[in-house]
């Protein structure tokens, strides 16, 4: 595909196991172009019978898929002959000689490994997809004819990307660059207190190109994920639509829900550093317990970017409403670990009648989070779960304290 027969809308074919490494994919394809065509699969033989279905202008595609792999994909798109011969990218962790020069004699328009450059992706696509100078503008469409915000919101709940961005993902990673490469503690350190950033990182350590014990903590998250792809879809969620609040008024709910989060975060890991217990996974239960209040106050954005109304009456009663069940759906969707999820429910009550120590830190540590700094914690001191915890007026302002 040449500059002089480029389609005015591409159509583009994604096919990628890893969920994850789909999504970012996506996101760097029509960050490019916004208007592209796109189908996107996880197997093989999906992505082959979308070839057979349909006419596509580019292939992007994993050498192993499961089913039928990347490279009989390539394979078999090149027995047809097309002219020119329709462009094909192909991905792979393999790296070593024997299989780019299995690869080669199948001409594909690109072979690269992972974890993949982005900046070298997304040059590729430009060359691909956009004629000399050319830029894509895509409106953001209106609201459809009579849609309601509770209609709106219920759509909205099943189809969330996650919260608003904290952090500068970009000025993160580059703190975090060193001459042998990306420090992983250093970004870590940048990071942490961002719950859209915590909760992609460990929902794509725990996804099905990972396996092992379940990962509960930013640093497993980092860890597992090694160097490369931790930088790719750190970055990459700078790519998704509204992923920054520029509505100041949801921006000041934002920073209080943010606040909130990092306090209870905060406590959490000192009691549970004092009790002896796993204060990362306390932290990272603390850090994400708001994750479907943020995800809310990105929807209300898309829904005021869209010509909905929308003041405060309106975005306090859509918090109380649908707040809780966002971050629900999120964590279910996202696949979470349970246990991470029990410690996060554990902030919002105490069910049943045995409670294992870690979740109840988590619910004294909001409780804690929740005082004023008018308010004693006497009361709290003397309540139940404080009792249950074995934990007295000095250790909770000891704790407090820091804060």
């Amino acid at each position: 595909m040449t500059a002089v027969d480029l389609p005015a809308v591409p159509r583009v074919l994604i096919a990628e196991a890893d969920p994850w490494s789909r999504d970012l994919l996506k996101q760097v394809l029509l960050n490019v172009r916004c208007d592209a065509r796109l189908d996107v699969c996880a197997d093989g033989q999906q992505a082959a019978g979308l070839l057979r279905d349909k006419p596509y202008d580019l292939i992007i595609a994993d050498w192993e898929l499961p089913g039928v792999d990347g490279l009989s994909l390539l394979r078999n798109v090149r027995q047809q002959r097309r002219v020119p011969a329709l462009p094909f990218i192909l991905l792979s962790t393999r790296n070593d000689s024997a299989s780019v020069r299995e690869a080669l004699p199948l001409a594909p328009t690109a072979y690269l490994t992972k974890p993949l450059d982005m900046e070298g992706l997304t040059q590729r696509l430009q060359d691909l997809l956009l004629n000399e100078g050319e830029t894509v503008y895509c409106e953001i469409p209106a609201l459809a004819a009579g849609m309601t915000l509770s209609v709106f919101l219920e759509r909205r709940r099943e189809l969330s990307d996650g919260a608003p961005l904290r952090v500068d993902v970009k000025a993160a990673v580059q703190r975090s660059l060193a001459p042998e490469g990306l420090d992983l503690k250093q970004l870590e350190e940048q990071v942490k207190t961002d719950p859209q950033i915590t909760a992609v990182l460990i929902a794509a350590a725990n996804s099905a190109g990972h396996h092992g014990t379940p990962v509960q903590t930013l640093s497993m998250a980092l860890h597992k994920l090694a160097a490369g792809q931790s930088m790719n879809l750190i970055l990459g969620l700078a790519l998704k639509h509204n992923v920054i609040l520029s509505d100041a008024g949801l921006k000041e709910y934002a920073e209080r829900h943010w606040q909130l989060s990092q306090q209870t975060a905060q406590y959490a890991r000192s009691l549970a550093r004092m009790l002896d217990l796993d204060h990362e996974r306390c932290y990272s239960a603390g850090i994400l317990h708001r994750l479907g209040d943020l995800a809310l106050l990105r929807s209300l954005q898309e829904w005021r970017q869209g010509g909905g109304e929308l003041d405060d009456e309106l975005i306090g009663e859509s918090l109380v409403t649908y707040g809780a069940s966002y971050g629900s759906a999120l964590r279910t969707r996202w696949r979470l670990p349970l246990e991470l999820r029990q410690l996060i429910a554990a902030i919002y009550s105490l069910e049943g009648g045995v409670y294992s120590r870690e979740a109840l830190v988590m619910n004294i540590a909001a409780q804690l989070a929740g005082l004023t700094e008018h308010e004693g914690i006497e009361a709290l001191a003397k309540g139940k779960t404080a009792r249950l915890l074995k934990v007295g007026l000095s250790e909770l302002m000891r704790i407090r304290k820091p804060a």
